[in-house]
């Protein structure tokens, strides 16, 4: 485990614990969400977070000014201490380890299905029951485009990658030919 996820466990195993004692832990994990998503979908945020000519205590407070009233006090101090640490690349990752301790907790998981065209809500969820079977856990999937993968589907679930991609399938038939 790299140093970078080490950290973010320890950010998330915090606020998990912050969100279990006000029963909101859904509800964090959906603010840590879309923060992060902002965040990686957003050159210009990820830009002036990185912008060493700007003080740490400021970029927080800008932070803080844009997402006060739309997240928890509780979401908003964390960010603003990644910030305030030179850590806000580490913002993803705290998500991350957070929908996994939330799941471990409460017997659900997260996957990212990955796949190269749109899939619909029902696909998405006959997906998330399959899945779900075979992890005995309740699984909430998320759908991301990824048109490389030619066809088929890819399906992260924590540390596990279950690859019935189109893409895989050749990478593994080149593989074994060359052995």
């Amino acid at each position: 485990m790299s140093r970078a996820s080490v950290i973010a466990r320890r950010y998330a195993k915090a606020m998990f614990e912050i969100a279990r004692e006000r029963g909101a832990v859904p509800e964090i994990g959906e603010q840590l969400r879309s923060i992060a998503e902002a965040i990686g979908n957003d050159a210009d945020i990820r830009k002036f977070l990185s912008f060493p000519n700007i003080e740490s205590q400021r970029k927080a407070e800008a932070i803080k000014q844009a997402l006060g009233g739309k997240v928890s006090d509780e979401v908003l101090q964390l960010i603003a201490l990644l910030i305030r640490r030179g850590r806000q690349e580490d913002i993803p990752g705290v998500y991350d380890a957070y929908t996994q301790i939330a799941g471990e907790a409460t017997g659900e998981a997260r996957a990212v299905v990955y796949s190269a065209l749109p899939v619909g809500e029902a696909e998405l969820a006959a997906i998330a029951e399959r899945f779900g079977e075979i992890t005995g856990k309740k699984i909430r999937a998320e759908l991301q485009v990824e048109p490389s993968l030619l066809g088929g589907i890819r399906v992260r679930i924590g540390d596990r990658l279950y690859d019935g991609s189109l893409s895989g399938k050749l990478a593994r038939l080149e593989k074994a030919l060359n052995s």
